[in-house]
C-alpha cells in the first residue's frame, strides 16, 4: 500500500457541498481518508482575478497504480461537473495528486510529486496539518521547512 495525499480545491458553487461530494466518492474509490486536514480558504493563486478557494488534504492508502489513481480522480472531478476552460481558472472541484508515497514520476499526463506544491501556501497549510515530518523525495525537505522557505505570499486561512 502506498500514502496517498491529494488536495481539494473548489472555488465556484457551493463549495462546501463539492468538497464534501468529492471526498466521499474518493472514499467510495479508495478506502475511509487516514488523514484530512481542517477546511483552508485562500485566494486565487495563478490567475489571481477569480473568488477564493476552499482547499483540503486528504491522505489515503492505496494499491492502485498512480495512472489509475489520476484516471480515477479525474473521472470524478468530471461526474462533479468540472470543466478545464482555461489554466489555473474557475472550478467547481479540483483534485491533485500531490504525492504518491515517496514516488518520483514523469509522464505527459502526471508528475509526481506534484511539481508546483513547494511553491504554493495553500498547498502546504493543510498539507504540514496532517504530515508535517513528510520528506519530500526530491528535495530532501519536510513539509514544515518547505512551508517555512514557501515564497507564496498569499493568505491562506483557517476556514470556519
Amino acid at each position: 500500500m502506498n500514502s496517498l495525499f491529494l488536495l481539494l480545491g473548489s472555488n465556484l458553487g457551493d463549495r462546501i457541498f463539492y468538497l464534501t461530494e468529492a471526498t466521499s466518492r474518493l472514499e467510495s474509490v479508495f478506502g475511509k481518508t487516514v488523514q484530512k486536514s481542517n477546511l483552508y480558504e485562500t485566494a486565487a493563486w495563478g490567475l489571481t482575478d477569480q473568488p477564493a478557494f476552499l482547499n483540503q488534504v486528504l491522505v489515503f492508502e492505496t494499491s492502485f497504480s498512480p495512472k489509475v489513481v489520476l484516471a480515477l480522480t479525474q473521472r470524478i472531478e468530471q461526474e462533479l461537473g468540472r470543466i478545464r476552460k482555461e489554466r489555473w481558472g474557475a472550478r467547481v472541484i479540483d483534485v491533485d495528486v500531490l504525492f504518491y508515497g515517496e514516488q518520483i514520476l514523469e509522464t505527459d499526463t502526471l508528475h509526481l510529486p506534484h511539481p508546483q506544491l513547494h511553491l504554493r501556501r495553500f498547498t502546504l497549510l493543510p498539507l504540514a496539518q496532517v504530515a508535517p515530518d513528510f520528506v519530500h523525495p526530491i528535495y530532501q525537505k519536510t513539509i514544515l521547512k518547505l512551508l517555512d522557505e514557501c515564497p507564496d505570499t498569499l493568505e491562506v486561512k483557517l476556514f470556519e
